[in-house]
């Protein structure tokens, strides 16, 4: 029997097109990858009733049920309940699943909670962005990192956020040891060393990673009370011009941070190409389009940063343009020309 089913509402229902005739996927919403043992028991329970038994791990730190007959749809949303609730996600009529997909599930590495490199809480600060965003169609992907390690690779999203810590340091507990420039100097970028039996820290260079403070044994360097963070922008993947995300703000705020994002959205409600394919359009895109001081026109609106906080000058982004050339045979040199 032929059925007609709008795959556009059930992909903004959370649900992927699968290449089996019949069946689509769940999306499941874990923001900052933290889930309770409950929901996760849910998960393994909606696969077995109405999958095939697997589950994929997304990622973005979500989960994906796979092989899921399509007419159980309405079935599944009611199972998923009890996961959208106790993940704190905002919805729409209980019951009814998630009421968008456009907006990506916020990615967080472990952060301080776990990690002694974190400088900031990472989950709670992508549970409260994930609040504030979330349910919205645009396309749009946020990272957060506790630390320049960037173990979540925030700089291939739209908005990458590195926790950053000013270090305080106490002469008077100083041994000078120096474990700490040693470290400084193996671990991160060289912003230590010792003058007159003290040590220095050269601020313009001062990645703010804390690795000082993990390694120094009486405590002379402890982190700022303070949380700030570095902001990258307009990170992506893709076909046409994969890139890196450029440093946009350090030394920022939080408020400062959350505003920018949400402000963005505005800018995707009046620029985007809705001729574009299912609507959706990385931001990159449309601000190549636009032009960098429009997106700002609307990002930076009613924010106001900190004293300490530096914005970049001049944003440029580069990476690979196989929208122009995949050429790879005109290189500067091949490898099968290196002399021996």
């Amino acid at each position: 029997m032929i059925r007609d089913y709008n795959m556009k509402e059930y992909k903004k229902n959370a649900f992927r097109q699968s290449k089996y005739r019949g069946e689509i996927a769940s999306r499941v919403r874990v923001p900052g990858g933290v889930i309770d043992a409950k929901s996760l028991m849910r998960v393994v329970e909606i696969a077995e009733k109405y999958g095939d038994g697997t589950i994929n791990l997304t990622n973005r730190q979500g989960f994906e049920i796979p092989h899921i007959r399509i007419e159980d749809r309405d079935k599944v949303n009611e199972e998923l309940q009890l996961i959208i609730e106790n993940t704190n996600v905002n919805h729409g009529q209980p019951g009814e699943g998630y009421p968008a997909s456009g907006t990506r599930n916020v990615v967080a590495c472990p952060g301080k909670e776990l990690c002694p490199f974190g400088c900031y809480d990472t989950k709670a600060l992508a549970a409260k962005l994930d609040k504030m965003i979330f349910p919205n169609n645009h396309h749009v992907k946020i990272a957060c990192t506790g630390c320049s390690n960037d173990c979540a690779h925030v700089r291939l999203n739209d908005f990458g956020i590195i926790g950053q810590t000013e270090p305080q340091y106490d002469p008077d507990r100083c041994i000078g040891c120096e474990q700490c420039v040693k470290y400084c100097s193996k671990r991160s970028v060289g912003a230590l060393s010792v003058v007159n039996g003290k040590i220095v820290r050269d601020t313009n260079k001062c990645i703010g990673c804390g690795v000082c403070v993990n390694y120094c044994p009486t405590r002379a360097w402890t982190r700022s009370k303070e949380h700030y963070f570095r902001l990258e922008l307009l990170g992506r993947t893709g076909k046409k011009n994969p890139r890196l995300g450029e440093d946009f703000l350090k030394w920022a705020d939080e408020e400062s941070v959350c505003k920018i994002i949400k402000n963005t959205y505005d800018y995707l409600d009046d620029y985007l190409d809705m001729a574009a394919v299912e609507a959706k359009e990385h931001i990159g895109y449309i601000v190549d389009r636009t032009g960098v001081e429009e997106f700002l026109k609307y990002a930076m609106k009613d924010v106001e940063l900190g004293p300490k906080c530096e914005m970049a000058g001049r944003m440029y982004w580069g990476g690979k343009r196989y929208d122009q050339t995949n050429e790879l045979r005109k290189s500067m040199f091949r490898f099968s020309d290196r002399e021996e």
